[in-house]
């Protein structure tokens, strides 16, 4: 079959005929976990990672996932191997798998809600949506979040989800206030601590120490995991630790790290408490470390995939 595919609740089919119901949770409530992994060579990367934290948001959110992690990775390297046999050269994929609580019944009058969903899809990797993070330096914005970010809160921050409105309008008012259609907002959470933008985890470069804000305030993101991995073998230091405005002021460097680009220098951010905008070294010497490390590790030149404009 020469079209992309995608998995729903069982069975393969076209990804152009994959739909859910109006009434499903996950539409009408925005009540879904979500887990997004990309290939390197059309091969997932670090999927077990992912998987566990897939499941673990499952169980934490109240959605039932009743399939074994065997069968999970089964279909996600069917789903991989079909829809990558249909990419362009030097194509990669974004692999998302998400789960709902299923169809309510009460907007059919029924008594019973359920059977929960669960699907998966791929999109290719969006390479020119990242290209300016490599080529310009990333624009943040940093906003005073109405959004709890405490470890106690009923939905911790560590969840992945798909509840995206925060992060649609907190970009919004970061593109306002920068006057940039490519900024980024980041919010201040608990501590005072900058958290984490709507694509990435957040790092700082103090004094040549890897800051990232403490990890049970922010989400648990696969990429970081592999940072954090990579300033060890590299014996950079790396510490979690709350990273204030004043912390700011002290930065030398700052990074994003994604599923989708890795790792990606920040330019230059904009307080919501001073006028002055802090300047960055970029693209810095720590991130070119961690960029060639990140390199070396997938086997593929990170940059390259994203600056060379024939992807």
């Amino acid at each position: 079959m020469n079209t992309p595919l995608a998995y729903l609740n069982g069975r393969l089919q076209p990804f152009t005929e994959a739909a859910l119901p109006l009434h499903d949770a996950g539409f009408v409530s925005g009540a879904t976990v979500v887990d997004n992994a990309r290939t390197f060579r059309h091969r997932l990367f670090r999927w077990p990672d992912h998987l566990a934290r897939f499941r673990r948001d499952c169980s934490a959110c109240y959605v039932p996932l009743t399939a074994t992690d065997e069968q999970l990775t089964a279909t996600a390297e069917e789903l991989v191997s079909h829809n990558a046999s249909l990419l362009p050269s030097g194509g990669e994929l974004q692999l998302v798998t998400f789960a709902t609580p299923g169809p309510l019944g009460f907007y059919l009058g029924e008594a019973d809600n359920g059977p929960a969903t669960l699907g998966m899809v791929t999109y290719p990797l969006p390479f020119a949506r990242y290209r300016r993070f490599f080529t310009e330096g990333v624009t943040l914005a940093e906003l005073q979040s109405c959004e709890s970010r405490e470890p106690e809160s009923i939905l911790p921050p560590t969840v992945k989800h798909r509840s995206r409105m925060f992060w649609h309008v907190a970009d919004h008012k970061a593109r306002e206030l920068t006057r940039n259609p490519q900024a980024l907002a980041i919010p201040l959470g608990a501590q005072t601590s900058l958290t984490e933008t709507g694509v990435a985890n957040f790092l700082a470069v103090i004094e040549g120490v890897v800051v990232s804000p403490p990890r049970n305030l922010i989400l648990d993101g696969i990429s970081l995991r592999v940072t954090r991995e990579l300033c060890y073998a590299l014996r950079v230091p790396f510490v979690e630790a709350p990273v204030t405005p004043v912390d700011i002021r002290r930065a030398s460097e700052a990074m994003l790290t994604g599923t989708g680009f890795c790792l990606a220098g920040v330019r230059e951010l904009f307080p919501c408490w001073v006028s002055e905008m802090r300047r960055f070294d970029w693209p810095g010497p720590v991130f070119g470390k961690l960029l060639a490390a990140w390199s070396d590790l997938v086997g593929v030149d990170v940059a390259s995939q994203f600056t060379d404009t024939g992807a």
